[in-house]
């Protein structure tokens, strides 16, 4: 087939790199334009820009597709099918309409549960058991449109980068599937139950809470690791959170109950077990103490 493919982030190279090896013409590829980055903060190209550049596949990086220049740059490449991959742009009905076999997207959720930006760190801090990858037909929507494939795993005690890696690789098998035999996967609406919204990770929401139950408190952590990172403070100093454990212990919320890093939280405690102080890199829990002191009794905040 001839194939579009739209991402931004390292998601969505794997389905970019399954695509190629299955044999298919990538006949462009669609990505965020660079952005700063970095502590040089220069401009850098996203993970899909830089894959394809190294494929030899040509790089279009629009800041709206809705201009109908946008659009014939686009309708020009006469594709059988874009594959959306954390994207980052509203695709508009046009757009939505141009490839014979439409717009795909890979998405990382059990859909309807998570529509929107975020959710695997979503699922995460709602202690969901399991989640997934849902191959959808895109419409004007917000990942309202019909379902094409679907794939479970368990989320056990997997941080965000962990699980993302894991459903990002799920995604380019199941792209791989769908594009030898589409005719093999008919469309099924999404249920009308069971519908959340996973909005997108505000960085005001990323300080860890103490006074929350450990084990919210734990999934927050895992939630939201490595990045934008839950954190919280100890004498004035930020320290990104990026690890935690189940622990035993109480007291009162954000007190250091030992010299390994247990914090009481509102119910209970947790351990931290990795973290990163702001300005160094992330180290393990007892590799940052050697170097910072938090002692028995602190409080962090």
């Amino acid at each position: 087939m001839r194939v579009i493919m739209m991402g931004s982030p390292d998601f969505a190279v794997p389905s970019l790199d399954a695509i190629v090896a299955a044999g298919h013409e990538v006949v462009a590829a669609y990505s965020q334009p660079p952005r700063p980055a970095g502590r040089g903060k220069k401009d850098q190209p996203t993970a899909i820009h830089r894959r394809a550049e190294q494929l030899g596949i040509p790089v279009f990086i629009p800041r709206s597709l809705r201009k109908p220049e946008a659009q014939a740059q686009f309708a020009a490449h006469e594709a059988d099918v874009a594959i959306v991959a954390a994207y980052g742009l509203i695709l508009p009905q046009p757009v939505l309409d141009m490839p014979r076999l439409g717009c795909v997207n890979v998405h990382a959720s059990l859909l309807p549960r998570w529509r929107g930006a975020a959710p695997v760190q979503r699922a995460i801090m709602a202690g969901d058991e399991t989640t997934g990858v849902t191959l959808m037909q895109m419409e004007a929507g917000l990942d309202t449109g019909p379902m094409l494939m679907k794939r479970e795993t368990p989320i056990a005690d997997k941080d965000a980068a962990a699980l993302t890696e894991e459903l990002a690789h799920m995604g380019a098998a199941m792209v791989a599937d769908w594009l030898a035999d589409p005719a093999a996967y008919p469309a099924a609406p999404q249920p009308a139950e069971g519908v959340t919204y996973a909005a997108k990770i505000d960085k005001a929401e990323a300080r860890t809470d103490w006074s929350r139950p450990a084990v919210e408190v734990q999934r927050h952590i895992q939630g939201l690791s490595p990045f934008p990172g839950a954190w919280t403070e100890h004498g004035g100093t930020r320290i990104k959170l990026l690890a935690a454990a189940p622990a035993d212990g109480s007291g009162a919320p954000g007190t250091v109950l030992d010299d390994a890093l247990t914090i009481a939280c509102g119910d209970g405690a947790v351990r931290i077990m990795r973290a990163q102080r702001a300005g160094k890199g992330a180290q393990d829990a007892d590799v940052l103490l050697r170097g910072y002191a938090i002692s028995k009794g602190d409080m962090l905040s």
